[in-house]
């Protein structure tokens, strides 16, 4: 197309038009095996390159891993921004659409890349950790933002620091449990979760 402008490795400025099917591929397979249980091997074999080839794309395999941590973040900010774009939402409203975009995030199909963050955070070097944090940062804020209005209408009656904590926590804890039931043995799909969810931690309104 006229005027699009071509994705580039930043390691060398080639084109780097394969380097997305890596990090799904690697999204996938570190969930499914765990980061130390997945070669760089088996990440090539699953897009059909050489074993070699992803390297030409990253250095090695923990700055792949921050790759899939990145984009899972993006992907979440956008989505959770798209919640802050929706005009005329009450402080409870907003909240209970956060806690649903984040099951979201978490359970829909092709999902693996927040769950890779949350259980192999530690196979990161510190070196690649500032820009995983800079994104989080911003995730946090938007929900941190919610949670003191909520607060300050008596709608919450945990100190709201504590609470984004404890919730983000909670909801995080769901990716251990949810995807590994059958689909016939599911008893709730993620609108109820996120509904269930929401009634635990509202106060009633006045």
């Amino acid at each position: 197309m006229p005027g699009t402008r071509q994705r580039t490795n930043p390691r060398n400025g080639a084109p780097d038009n394969r380097r997305g099917e890596l990090v799904r591929a690697a999204a996938q397979l570190f969930r499914e095996k765990g980061f130390e249980g997945t070669t760089i091997r088996d990440i090539a074999g699953a897009v059909g390159m050489q074993s070699g080839s992803p390297f030409y794309h990253f250095a090695n395999k923990h700055e792949l891993l921050m790759a899939v941590m990145e984009e899972g973040l993006r992907l979440g900010l956008d989505r959770t921004r798209a919640v802050l774009d929706e005009t005329g939402l009450s402080a409870v409203e907003r909240f209970r659409r956060l806690v649903r975009t984040h099951y979201g995030i978490l359970h829909d199909t092709g999902s693996d890349f927040i769950p890779v963050m949350l259980y192999d955070w530690r196979s990161l070097p510190a070196q690649y950790r500032r820009r995983i944090i800079e994104l989080k940062d911003h995730y946090d804020a938007i929900w941190q933002a919610t949670l003191d209005e909520l607060h300050e209408e008596g709608r919450l009656a945990a100190e709201p620091r504590l609470a984004r904590l404890m919730i983000l926590g909670a909801i995080n804890f769901s990716a251990t449990w949810y995807r590994s039931k059958p689909r016939s043995a599911q008893r709730v799909d993620l609108d109820t979760l996120a509904d269930e969810t929401v009634a635990l931690v509202l106060q009633p309104g006045a």
